[in-house]
């Protein structure tokens, strides 16, 4: 019967009622923010789980002591007492990057500039966790967007990345089921497994300029799903010391059969083509055409190992975050019906470098109720030169973070501002000669505002 107390298995029918109509009700909040979340999505790693983390430049993996310790270190579960609920939002506001430099379409050398439209979305997190009786176990489960990829360029017939990309969207959820266990006074460990569902949109305008120009309008969208795992653990050798390490599993996102749509296909006649057009030669004369794809997105493993020390009213962390991106070598996409000649597969080198992002926070106890938090990172970029696309043209970025806290009768409120400084990026080294790549200099810059609202029954 102790195992049944622990995990509420012995409960009384209205108790279990009480339970039920909570469970609903959290799960009705869920649904409301995918419905919202994931219409929108951006950058490719989102590490923007928790607001109260953001505040502190995310240095959270010792740290760790609300329901987004899902995410950041499942181990700190342990730390929290009763049941809680939390759910929130970041808003981010990417402000379109800005290109100037030259690319192989339109056949010139000139200098040219494009800039990318600024783009407008939230990232959502909902979170729902208890601790037992006996205070030794803590589960609960994580709803949140771990990566996501969105860049989209003004004019798909114009630009001058058209050949490459117009636009692409890459939306995922995650719902983390989690287990924490106090081993002892100093030690608790905790464990997960993650389901993630992954959609994808790309957009382009391959050009050819023996073949009369653009070819036609491609977009390609689908969607899939795959399991991962994570594990944590948190030390605490002393009263005033935590330490904290959390890994995250890979993630192979497979999108299966998804809806390839060809439109607006060229009718002019080009000589190369015997004076017949792309429409004639490829398509039987049709202006419009729809088959079917597959892609396939790797997403890295993430590691962190952190620390956090409290003096009084004041606690300081930092962390070490590593992003295994090597796993990201490729971006393959087939195009299952090829009878068209024109339409082709392609298997784009990415080959990502591993980084370590270094993160630093810190949390002032005004009052008990009223927290004040800051942080800062340095972020690395993973992307090498050679192989940098449009459809990501990232650059090392310095985040700057301020947030606050309140805490009232059951309730927490918590709110983050940060603002993202990327670095110029030129590059310089690009092979353009097969109608693809770009040499010049992106500059960019975006913000973001948080807020999440806890309950703790």
């Amino acid at each position: 019967m102790l195992l049944q107390r622990d995990y509420s298995w012995g409960r009384s029918r209205p108790a279990r009622r009480g339970m039920m109509r909570r469970w609903r009700t959290f799960g009705f909040a869920l649904v409301l923010l995918l419905a919202a979340g994931t219409s929108f999505a951006g950058g490719f790693r989102l590490p923007e789980a928790g607001v109260k983390a953001m505040g502190m430049g995310f240095a959270f993996t010792a740290q760790a002591d609300d329901p987004s310790a899902i995410y950041f270190n499942p181990a700190g579960l342990t730390q929290l007492k009763g049941q809680n609920v939390m759910v929130g939002f970041t808003y981010v506001r990417e402000n379109g990057g800005e290109f100037t430099g030259t690319t192989p379409v339109d056949n010139t050398t000139a200098i040219k500039s494009e800039t990318q439209k600024s783009l407008n979305f939230f990232i959502p997190n909902a979170y729902y966790t208890r601790t037992t009786n006996s205070g030794n176990v803590s589960y609960g489960v994580g709803i949140f967007a771990p990566f996501g990829l969105g860049q989209e360029y003004n004019d798909r017939n114009t630009s001058i990345f058209r050949n490459q990309i117009t636009k692409i969207d890459l939306q995922t959820i995650v719902v983390n089921p989690t287990i924490a266990f106090k081993v002892n006074e100093m030690l608790s460990v905790g464990f997960g497994i993650d389901w993630m569902y992954g959609k994808a949109e790309l957009a382009k305008t391959p050009w050819n300029s023996a073949l009369g120009g653009n070819l036609y309008n491609l977009d390609l969208e689908g969607d899939g799903d795959t399991w991962g795992y994570n594990f944590g653990l948190l030390l605490k050798p002393t009263e005033n010391l935590r330490i904290g390490a959390n890994y995250r599993s890979p993630f192979n996102l497979k999108i299966k059969d998804g809806d390839v749509d060809i439109q607006a296909i060229n009718t002019t006649g080009v000589a190369a083509l015997g004076g017949a057009s792309v429409s004639t030669a490829f398509f039987g004369g049709a202006t419009t055409f729809s088959t079917k794809g597959d892609a396939t997105v790797a997403m890295p493993a993430t590691f962190a190992i952190g620390a956090a020390y409290t003096m009084g009213r004041l606690t300081v962390a930092a962390d070490a975050d590593w992003t295994f991106w090597h796993s990201f070598s490729s971006l393959p996409i087939t195009i299952k019906d090829t009878r068209p000649p024109v339409l082709v597969s392609t298997n784009t080198a990415k080959n990502w470098e591993d980084v370590v992002a270094l993160r630093f926070g810190a949390e002032y106890r005004v009052t008990d109720p009223l927290a004040l938090r800051a942080g800062f990172v340095y972020d690395p970029t993973p992307v090498p030169g050679p192989t940098m696309g449009p459809e990501l043209p990232d650059a090392t970025r310095l985040n700057y973070m301020v947030g606050a806290g309140y805490k009232f009768d059951r309730w927490t409120i918590d709110g983050a501002f940060m603002y993202i400084d990327k670095y110029d990026r030129t590059v310089n080294n690009q092979v353009t000669a097969a109608g693809t790549g770009f040499n010049g200099t992106w500059t960019g810059n975006a913000w973001l505002a948080g807020l999440d609202v806890g309950y703790r029954f």
